[in-house]
């Protein structure tokens, strides 16, 4: 069972003269009064009694007072913690008996349950270190984060090189007219030498129709000369005839064959000889489109992975701390800082700043029961009835200032003493009945 603070005794404390005050055991003890009557003077007593030397007041002494302080307070658990003399040095004794130190109160006593403001002035990474530390989860979700943020800057150099990999391909012209292999200059020229050979052919035969009409004409010739031998020569005629007959046979067929042959024409070779670098710097840069966009194609798949293994690794931690035993529902770490009810701290109202405060405070030390918290008047009455009930649920003790008089106030601090206090004063929570309760309503 954690302990509190069952009674407490301060004299001479910085503003307070003389107050006595047993706090209700759960839930909040407020300690009311208008400004610079004491209440802060209260609880920096109770931290001084408590914490040690490192939380004594600068100036402890009240002004105009010839005696020294004095505190004492009596845990639940029956330790007595007294603070007295010109040293106002420290006694601590336990139920037994028997003599202790401050080595004994530091066993329970949270530092920052008697230092609120320390923890809630602390940055907001400072603040989700704290939470991961007492939820035992801080290392993991360190390595967890780490991974993220480098699958993170991984995924940002790809999507970055993606981008200008798609920007370059889209700059770059594309001619859908030109082969997708390079021009041979070699082929070309070979074609050309085919067809130049086919020509060449072409000319021998032409040239022999040529040598045909000239021996024609001689032959014509000849016989014109022999006609006058035609007895004597007539079956040489014959057989020139005969000759002649197929020469002009010859020359016919000749004649045919070369009317039919058609010369295939080198321009256009002549021309893609000429053209071939262009044509090839086309094909070139359509290469390099279609390269381009497969390395765009191929960055935006991995960003993709990526993607997903940082989704993976988000819910990695979002499973860790979904598991986690945290002081309060809505409680979590989202990028090293802090948040409830997915709000990050100065996202938070006052009061769910208080309330998140207190809820961590008590998990780093949960046999320390109480809390000291200064300045409640940021909270209106139905949230402070609210708060009440939250802490009375967490069996935790809530000793508090606010600047009222009002009826939601424990006890009226007035010129450093307690109004109407004459012995002992109880608080409002343990002083009424259940028929008789404060008329808090609302919701926290």
């Amino acid at each position: 069972m954690s302990t509190k603070i069952a009674k407490l005794e301060i004299e001479n404390v910085k503003r307070v003269k003389a107050v006595k005050i047993e706090p209700t055991a759960k839930g909040l003890t407020i300690v009311g009064g208008k400004n610079g009557q004491g209440k802060t003077s209260v609880l920096d007593s109770i931290a001084w009694a408590l914490g040690g030397d490192r939380k004594r007041p600068s100036d402890p002494d009240r002004q105009g007072s010839v005696n020294k302080p004095y505190l004492k307070i009596t845990m639940s658990n029956g330790l007595e913690v007294e603070r007295k003399g010109k040293n106002s040095d420290l006694k601590v004794i336990d139920p037994s008996g028997n003599k202790a130190g401050q080595q004994l109160l530091n066993s329970f006593v949270e530092e920052l349950a008697i230092d609120l403001p320390r923890f809630m002035g602390a940055t907001n990474k400072e603040k989700a270190d704290t939470l991961l530390r007492i939820i035992g989860v801080g290392e993991k979700l360190a390595l967890l984060e780490r991974d993220e943020n480098d699958l993170y800057n991984q995924r940002r150099t790809i999507g970055q090189i993606s981008t200008q990999k798609e920007k370059y391909a889209a700059e770059l012209p594309y001619y859908p007219d030109v082969p997708e292999d390079f021009i041979s200059a070699k082929d070309l020229i070979d074609q050309q030498q085919e067809i130049l050979s086919r020509n060449g052919d072409n000319q021998q035969k032409r040239q022999r129709v040529a040598e045909y009409q000239s021996q024609f004409q001689r032959e014509e010739e000849w016989i014109q000369a022999k006609k006058g031998e035609i007895e004597r020569l007539q079956q040489e005629l014959a057989n020139l005839e005969q000759q002649h007959q197929s020469t002009t046979n010859d020359l016919q067929t000749a004649q045919k064959t070369a009317e039919q042959l058609q010369d295939e024409s080198t321009e256009e070779l002549v021309r893609s000889i000429a053209d071939i670098e262009e044509v090839n710097d086309k094909i070139r840069t359509n290469h390099s489109k279609d390269t381009a966009e497969e390395d765009a194609r191929n960055y935006k798949k991995q960003y993709d992975q990526l993607s997903a293994k940082i989704d993976d690794a988000r819910k990695e931690k979002s499973d860790l701390l979904h598991n986690a035993d945290l002081p309060l529902e809505g409680l979590s770490v989202s990028e090293g800082e802090l948040t409830y009810k997915d709000m990050k701290w100065d996202n938070m109202s006052g009061a769910e700043q208080l309330k998140v405060s207190t809820a961590i405070v008590r998990k780093l030390k949960p046999d320390c029961g109480f809390i000291l918290i200064d300045k409640l008047e940021q909270m209106d009455l139905d949230t402070l009835k609210e708060f009440g009930e939250w802490l009375e649920q967490e069996d935790l003790q809530a000793i508090a200032t606010r600047v009222s008089t009002g009826e939601e106030c424990s006890i009226i601090i007035e010129d450093g003493e307690a109004v109407g206090q004459g012995e002992v004063i109880t608080t409002i929570s343990e002083a009424t009945s259940e028929n008789n309760a404060p008329s808090w309503k609302g919701e926290f």
